[in-house]
């Protein structure tokens, strides 16, 4: 059995998706498929010596669609660049935008022409009065043509499905207008004989009876909903676009004794490669000399580095942050790990399940029942004895006021409301899919670091193990710890010396440095010899830890790195610091489990540090220790167990996670991988935005089944009229004038209606204001954090900052106000101050910047 994914063309629905899934379905050999409408994709399952792709894509063809396969990215990886991923959906937006601009451009002079002069507004002579009627319709016939002819997949697509029994939304749009189309040419050649006879009366009526306008606003109105729902549709392809654009490119190969640079596809199992201090581990394999720190953050997202030395495995993809090292192959092209993400977020892409749209289903029953109350009504009118024309108007008038704009419309403009709305509030929802989904989730899976937490560790603890103890000799400790940690780049050095710039620490040198991979330092402060590092460091040195081995087990229990300091005899101190959670993280986990949604959280890092967090936050379930597969083995598992499962995360090694979850929510400080994979992204990096996606979704959604009744009830309520039911009884007949305006009311109303989406708000619980407004606890004997060093005076809430920059640009300018001290903290929107400025003088600080001062507590 052979298993290949297909790109599909001309899909436009949810039954173009499930007419092209039942005719692949029925071929001979076929053991499953699955059509994505959404990637406009196509997974076959299928028996390679029964049938062959060419047979399967020229199935695809006979049924009015296109197929071709698609190329693995996985495979071709390092060898493709991202300009030669297609992207198809690019290229339909595209010409829906072009059909749009052709459409509306012939519209406006056909409307002006056919319902100028009921405004008053002159009209050329040639085409006033009865003597001008021929050239007054054959004018509205000629602007139709190239609305027609642009918009002619309506038609082909529309009648093919009816064709075949299954009509959609297309069908009604190609029955519809072709009625009003049919009805002018009919009026046309009506007059025609009404001029050639001297029947003046004739002629006078269909002058002004034509309804081309009627036929090509159909089509017009249909474009703009199909543009706009294009255009909110996910990209999904962008994805493997990153994920092929970071592979490495090349490797440094040694062979007969000689280094070159090769392209890393001819890199073959068993070569032994060099890998040099900022370079990219080009495939997967083993060290065989020397030591580093690798970043393996792409793919466990893990913050801190790992230190590899001889024996220990590396994978492609993963950075060399320090010392240069061999080597040797074993898995390349792709076998390896980095190339099974991007396999991994093809496949979990293209099996999607593509969400089966209302309106469609509608369509499905309503399509067919009201052709057949059409032809009802004119069969009945004729055997009544009623005249030809009476049953075709009667006929038309059915089809033309059930047209479908508004069921059109109701979906895609509720949509672009609620993405709009979802954008002011710093929540992108990149596809109308995602929208509809997020309301009816039930679980949401949350990646631990740089979701739940800020990403980056943090010093959180400074516990001295000396005689005395005060803040004199933190102060002491943080100063020795700066000094030999000043100018690393391992990430919980730059957290101490970050901290020690925060606090103010004293700036001693260090001087005599001596580097251990993978255990520490050694140096000399005015003289004495000081180590820092881990317990392997000070074992070596025949250091005892003493008391410090009971803090580091209870460090670890609570999910902190520990580094040991010591002098030449003993532990003197040890800093430890960790990935703290982010402020609203918490209220955001008790949100999701007011609302009846099940929290798990699912990370690469250890099982202690994980649970660790879990009871911090409250989580109730935590699943630790997994790889990028098996995240998405995770989400997939409770998919199977009739789950709605939403999945949010940051980094490259949740990409195949946020693709295969329900919908994908992307913090929007994390990786342009994770952000493209996803179908929302949270640009302020606050998971109460996820939990405000959730209600922005259950508004939308409550939206679209109003406009789709009130579309419904417009049309329906019209065609009893439209059919003469009442016109025996009280002599009221429906024109397809009439039928025309009250499809354009139903349309109108739709709108409106979606625009009352605009009034929506996210609603800030009271634990999500209290966790907002609260700064950090102070640091007592041994725990800090971010905010600790500032004895808060004042609060300025502030409204507009949405990234770190922003972040960045108001601290410097607070800053700069002389005796002013200022922590600007971006999840809280707010900068905390101590010092003797002036109100009036911070707020023109911020305000000068952009921002908006809310308030100054």
């Amino acid at each position: 059995m052979t298993k290949q994914k297909f790109d599909v063309t001309g899909m436009s629905c949810a039954a173009c998706s499930a007419r092209v899934e039942k005719t692949v379905a029925g071929l001979c050999g076929v053991n499953d498929v699955t059509v994505n409408l959404l990637t406009n994709s196509m997974q076959v399952d299928y028996d390679d010596s029964i049938l062959s792709s060419g047979s399967i894509s020229e199935a695809v063809e006979k049924a009015g669609y296109g197929a071709s396969p698609h190329e693995d990215a996985a495979a071709g990886a390092a060898r493709r660049s991202a300009a030669d991923v297609t992207d198809i959906q690019a290229e339909q937006t595209a010409d829906l935008k072009y059909r749009l601009k052709v459409s509306v451009g012939f519209l406006i002079p056909l409307m002006y022409i056919a319902m100028g002069h009921m405004a008053g507004l002159p009209l050329p002579a040639f085409m006033t009065g009865i003597s001008g009627s021929i050239a007054f319709a054959f004018t509205q016939l000629l602007l139709c043509l190239p609305i027609i002819y642009v918009n002619h997949t309506y038609y082909s697509r529309g009648f093919s499905a009816l064709a075949h029994g299954a009509p959609n939304m297309d069908s009604l749009i190609a029955v519809g207008s072709s009625a009003a189309l049919v009805y002018g040419i009919f009026a046309i050649y009506r007059m025609g004989y009404g001029l050639g006879s001297g029947d003046m009366a004739l002629v006078a009526k269909y002058h002004m009876s034509l309804y081309f306008e009627s036929g090509a606003m159909i089509l017009a109105l249909i474009t703009i909903g199909k543009y706009l729902e294009a255009r909110s549709k996910g990209k999904t392809g962008q994805a493997i676009t990153r994920l092929i654009d970071m592979a490495p490119k090349t490797a440094f190969v040694i062979r007969g004794g000689t280094e070159q640079e090769i392209p890393v596809e001819e890199v073959i199992p068993g070569d032994i490669l060099r890998v040099k201090p900022g370079g990219a581990v080009p495939v997967d394999g083993v060290v065989t000399e020397g030591m580093s720190s690798i970043d393996v953050s792409a793919l466990t997202g893990e913050s801190i580095p790992e230190e590899k030395t001889v024996g220990d495995h590396v994978a492609a993809a993963s950075v060399n942050m320090t010392g240069s090292f061999l080597m040797r192959a074993e898995k390349v092209g792709p076998d390896t790990a980095f190339a099974q993400i991007i396999k991994l977020v093809e496949e979990a892409s293209a099996s999607k399940a593509p969400i089966a749209r209302l309106a469609d289903r509608i369509a499905g029953v309503f399509v067919p029942a009201v052709i057949g109350i059409a032809l009802l009504a004119a069969v009945i009118w004729l055997t009544a004895g009623a005249d030809f024309e009476f049953a075709l108007t009667t006929a038309i008038s059915v089809l033309v006021i059930a047209c479908p704009c508004a069921l059109g419309l109701a979906t895609p403009v509720a949509i672009m409301v609620g993405t709009g709305k979802g954008a002011e509030n710093g929540i992108l929802i990149k596809s109308g899919d995602a929208l509809e989904t997020v309301h009816s989730i039930d679980t949401v899976v949350l990646d631990k670091t740089g979701t739940i937490t800020e990403g980056r560790p943090r010093v959180t603890d400074i516990a001295v193990l000396a005689p005395e103890d005060g803040f004199a000799e933190k102060a002491w400790l943080l100063d020795i710890a700066a000094a030999l940690e000043r100018g690393s780049e391992h990430p919980l050095a730059e957290a101490i010396t970050a901290y020690a710039d925060e606090t103010g620490a004293a700036a001693s040198t260090a001087e005599n440095f001596v580097s251990f991979p993978g255990r520490g330092v050694r140096a000399e402060i005015n003289g004495t010899e000081y180590l820092v590092g881990n317990s392997k460091l000070l074992a070596e040195n025949g250091i005892p830890l003493g008391e410090a081995e009971q803090m580091l087990a209870s460090f670890a229990d609570e999910g902190k790195t520990p580094l040991l300091f010591a002098d030449s005899d003993s532990v003197i101190g040890i800093i430890a610091a960790a990935d703290v959670e982010k402020p609203t993280s918490r209220s955001a986990v008790a949100e999701f489990e007011k609302m009846g949604i099940e929290v798990i959280m699912l990370t690469g890092d250890n099982a202690r540090t994980a649970e660790a967090m879990r009871k911090k936050l409250g989580i109730g379930k935590v699943i630790a220790e997994v790889l990028p597969q098996d995240k998405e083995r995770v989400i997939s598992d409770l998919q199977k167990e009739g789950r709605k499962v939403a999945m949010i995360g940051d980094g490259v090694n949740d990409a195949p996670a946020l693709a295969r979850a329900d919908v994908g929510l992307a913090i929007g400080a994390g990786t342009d991988v994770a952000i493209e994979s996803a179908d929302i992204v949270l640009v302020k990096n606050d998971l109460l935005d996820a939990v405000t996606a959730v209600k922005l979704s259950q508004a939308v959604i409550k939206n679209i089944k109003q406009n789709l009744f009130w579309a419904f009830f417009y049309n329906s309520l019209g065609i009893p009229l439209a059919a003469g039911v009442f016109y025996g009884w009280l002599g009221w007949q429906l024109s397809p004038m009439v039928g025309a305006a009250c499809m354009g009311l139903s349309s109108v109303f739709v709108v409106t209606n979606a625009l009352r989406l605009r009034k929506f708000k996210p609603e800030q619980t009271a634990a999500a204001a209290d966790a907002a407004a609260l700064p950090d606890a102070g640091i007592n004997n041994e725990t800090r954090t971010g905010k600790e060093n500032i004895k808060m005076e004042k609060k300025i809430n502030i409204d507009g900052m949405m990234c770190k920059h922003c972040e960045a640009a108001v601290s410097k300018a607070l800053n700069s106000i002389d005796g002013l001290e200022a922590k600007v903290v971006l999840e809280d929107n707010a900068a905390y101050v101590t010092g003797e400025a002036s109100d009036e003088e911070m707020t023109q600080a911020v305000e000068k910047l952009g921002y908006e001062v809310t308030g100054i507590e």
